[in-house]
């Protein structure tokens, strides 16, 4: 199988950071991750996380790192994963390849891997899904993997743990929510501001 994260943010001692996901420390949020990874992701499957693996102690994230399930990891680079640490992660045995970004074909789906949200449109936003290029991403640490859903009429989808609580997931299950997402009408948010007049 096939799963996709990003933003693992291992070492990340900012509370912004780990208070956000729902943790009262970093030492919390990195056992955390690592136990819902291996909860998720299986030592036979294939893995791209895009970027932003670990801040400040380098030794401390790839002791980390070197406890995840995973056959291969891709690896795209963010904006923490400087040189030398992206050469640190070319030494991990599971890690394909470090690249600034990728191109995935799956299930007739058509996938542009970015650590930064990026307009993949072609004016094409009145296409069928597999006739577009979908892009996954990280960055924004958004709760919302919709938050930049055909924004410019681009197709984003948001892969960063803080969109899905703090597990990786599925290729699978990313191409369901895509085919099942349908934007808010007008008519959904005028029920909504009903149900919270009425409470």
């Amino acid at each position: 199988m096939i799963y996709i994260t990003s933003d693992l943010h291992f070492c990340h001692n900012r509370d912004f950071i780990y208070e956000a996901r729902g943790f009262e420390s970093v030492e919390e949020m990195n056992e955390a991750i690592v136990q819902r990874w291996n909860q998720t992701v299986s030592q036979s499957d294939d893995v791209y996380i895009l970027g932003d693996l670990m801040l400040n102690d380098d030794s401390e994230g790839m002791r980390l790192i070197d406890k995840l399930n995973g056959q291969t990891f891709h690896i795209i680079r963010g904006n923490h994963d400087s040189s030398s640490r992206s050469n640190r992660y070319r030494f991990i045995n599971r890690v394909l390849h470090v690249v600034n970004s990728e191109y995935l074909d799956y299930k007739g789906y058509h996938f542009y891997l970015s650590h930064y949200p990026t307009l993949t449109s072609n004016f094409d936003h009145d296409k069928p899904l597999k006739s577009r290029l979908i892009n996954l991403c990280g960055h924004s640490h958004v709760t919302n993997p919709f938050e930049d859903w055909d924004r410019y009429n681009a197709p984003i989808y948001h892969c960063e743990v803080d969109a899905h609580n703090c597990y990786p997931v599925s290729l699978d299950t990313i191409i369901n929510d895509i085919v099942n997402h349908r934007p808010m009408t007008w008519e959904d948010i005028h029920h909504e501001l009903n149900k919270f007049i009425k409470n």
